[in-house]
């Protein structure tokens, strides 16, 4: 546990690295299952298996890369107008942030002196954390750091189905990729869930039920097409 009992410090690469490998292990394992099943020869399932790995990493870090950065040019220009703001009307701005504590409780004449308190150390700071409840101001977001989170985290998940079809005769694909999965997926939401503190037993579940599915509805497209390849 960590020194402060808390864990949503872990959120931001516990998010990343959960939605990668979940998506790895659906992902790779829905594709094996759906091509096997339409009848695709051994060779060229694993030559999908392999294409379907190395495309869903790099489309996880892309798109993780995209939507980082599209939020860090959202904090970093609420974080200028907020830094105009101060500049042009400090007053007003210092009675904005003494009537944002007052709202959360703090006595008001009291909240003009923290206020005052915290602008005097770190207006830019304080305001951000008050009005736009963001921590750390800019740099919290790292784009490069999710897309290479993400990208593992896909690689390494979807690596245990394509192992699974590897290593496995065709006649026996099937179970094997979708026994692997799903010990994976249990795996994935038990880890997942204590890492953050949180129960076991539901996010266990709810990855499991999830790519089970999944499987199941590629499995059919699989059948309806039974087209040898």
């Amino acid at each position: 546990m960590p020194k402060d009992g808390h864990f949503i410090n872990r959120s931001n690469w516990l998010r990343a690295a959960v939605l990668g490998a979940n998506d790895g292990i659906v992902s790779i394992s829905s594709l094996l299952v759906g091509v096997t099943s339409a009848g695709m020869v051994s060779e060229n399932i694993a030559l999908t298996g392999i294409a379907g790995l190395s495309a869903g990493a790099l489309s996880m870090a892309a798109g993780e890369y995209v939507s980082v950065s599209a939020q860090a040019d959202v904090e970093s220009a609420d974080l200028e107008r907020e830094r105009i703001a101060l500049e042009d009307d400090p007053d007003y701005e210092l009675e904005e942030l003494a009537e944002g504590l007052a709202t959360r409780g703090v006595e008001p004449k009291l909240a003009l002196k923290v206020a005052a308190q915290l602008t005097d150390h770190d207006a830019l700071g304080a305001h951000a954390r008050e009005e736009l409840g963001m921590f750390g101001l800019a740099g919290q977001a790292n784009p490069l750091q999710a897309a290479g989170a993400s990208a593992g985290a896909f690689f390494v998940g979807g690596a245990f189905p394509l192992a699974a079809a590897l290593l496995v005769s065709t006649i026996y694909n099937i179970p094997a990729i979708a026994a692997v999965a799903v010990l994976a997926l249990a795996l994935l939401g038990a880890g997942g869930a204590r890492l953050g503190g949180a129960p076991m037993r539901p996010a266990l579940i709810r990855a499991v039920v999830w790519g089970v599915v999944a499987m199941v509805f590629t499995a059919g497209v699989g059948q309806f097409f039974d087209v040898a390849v």
